[in-house]
């Protein structure tokens, strides 16, 4: 997939510029012709020698070349990708808004090739709104943004923010070449523009003023498909019960009820390009919530339960043209004929079920197992994974029935989940 092909490799001025080094070999072993382009700050944690020895080219890193006088452009028109890795809370800044102070960010505005961004920071910094911003805006932009991963950072410090391993920001170029050398790809992928709701976490429905009727979700599988979608390059909005921490890029929307979940899909969804409505939304409230808290002493409460919104099936009845609808269904018993049923029942596209009795899979677990069903047939097991992991096969599968290649699969005899 990297053979012959031209990387420009931008290198910020943080701790983890090391790191470059490391990724320059494995693209340079891939067969990558890789320009490496340094900024001032880089040079001052790495050497131009070691890159220069390691790359395709010796390093670029000034924009008045006396050997050309226009070296961004000529940069920016041969790439086939430029990746930055580190990317720095500055960079990210300046290429935003567009700052071009530098080669690498007068690169960037000079190219129409992908770009991958591989932030790496403190915890503090990655978090900062003001960091998240411009990683949406560059999102928007069809930008692709490698997140960093959790660990120890520098000063001993241990979080999220440090830079993606080299292995894992070499298959994210590769999937970039995978993408816009298919028929009709794009840098990006294929959710670049889409706009993707996605709901989470469990309906917390109110007795009294302390108490409500509510169940184990911990929102966990929902926020990694947002994270997902987002990393692919949608517009995502999460309408959500929980607390977790907000996926990068991704527009949140708290709700508690079923009722307040129910008003904010039917107000999102109508202008959304795919619909995943993976929050565990309550089947009854009471029908009568007293605004004090109930004493022991005033005897045992009378609740009278009344069927809250069938969200689903609302949605189902109203889906617009060209819109994919996935709805989850967790079960204890009968997943497969459980799943079947409600896909037809809630007039969705796909039904994602799984088995909440199994260990490890379901609510409050940062694994999963799930039985996948569509509307065109197809049937796809996924054994316990990480939640990002099943998160991204989804999207995999929304993808193919979106584009109209996946071909109905034949059911096979482990078609339901290990430990279903």
């Amino acid at each position: 997939m990297l053979a012959g092909r031209r990387v420009v490799l931008g290198v910020t001025g943080g701790i983890a510029a090391y790191k470059a080094i490391e990724l320059c070999r494995r693209l340079v072993d891939a067969g990558a012709h890789v320009v490496p382009v340094m900024t001032a700050g880089a040079q001052r944690f790495v050497g131009a020698t070691t890159l220069s020895a390691l790359a395709s080219e010796p390093v670029q890193s000034s924009l008045w070349s006396e050997a050309d006088p226009i070296p961004h452009t000529r940069l920016g028109q041969n790439a086939e990708l430029i990746v930055v890795a580190p990317a720095t809370a500055r960079f990210l800044s300046a290429y935003a808004t567009g700052y071009s102070h530098d080669l690498l960010t007068a690169t960037l505005l000079a190219t129409r090739a992908p770009v991958v961004v591989c932030p790496a920071m403190h915890t503090e910094m990655w978090e900062h709104p003001a960091v998240q911003e411009n990683l949406a805006t560059l999102r928007r932009r069809g930008v692709i943004v490698v997140e960093p991963d959790s660990g120890r950072l520098a000063g001993g410090d241990v979080g999220h923010g440090r830079l993606a391993a080299p292995e894992r920001i070499v298959a994210a170029i590769s999937e970039v070449f995978a993408a816009t050398d298919a028929p009709g790809g794009q840098a990006g992928g294929a959710l670049r523009g889409m706009s993707v709701l996605v709901t989470a976490g469990g309906t917390r429905e109110p007795i009294d003023a302390v108490r409500f009727i509510g169940n184990r979700s911990s929102g966990k599988q929902g926020y990694a498909i947002a994270a997902e979608a987002a990393a692919r390059g949608a517009e995502v909005t999460l309408v959500t019960t929980s607390n977790l921490a907000v996926p990068p890029g991704v527009s949140v929307e708290r709700v508690e009820t079923a009722a307040e979940m129910h008003a904010a899909c039917e107000r999102i969804a109508p202008t959304a390009d795919i619909v995943v409505m993976a929050a565990a939304v309550a089947d009854f409230r009471p029908a009568a919530a007293v605004d004090h808290k109930l004493k022991k002493a005033d005897g045992t409460p009378q609740i009278v339960l009344e069927p809250t919104p069938d969200i689903l099936a609302s949605l189902g009845a109203s889906k617009p043209a060209g819109q994919t609808l996935v709805g989850f269904a967790a079960e204890t018993s009968e997943l497969r004929a459980n799943a079947g049923l409600k896909l037809v029942a809630k007039g969705a596209d796909i039904i994602v079920a799984n088995d909440v009795s199994a260990p490890g899979v379901g609510f409050e677990h940062d694994t999963n197992a799930v039985l996948i069903l569509t509307a065109s047939g197809r049937d796809l097991s996924l054994g316990l994974g990480e939640k990002r992991e099943i998160a991204a096969a989804l999207l995999d599968l929304i993808v193919e029935e979106r584009s109209g290649t996946a071909e109905p699969a034949r059911p096979t005899e482990n078609s339901t989940p290990t430990g279903a």
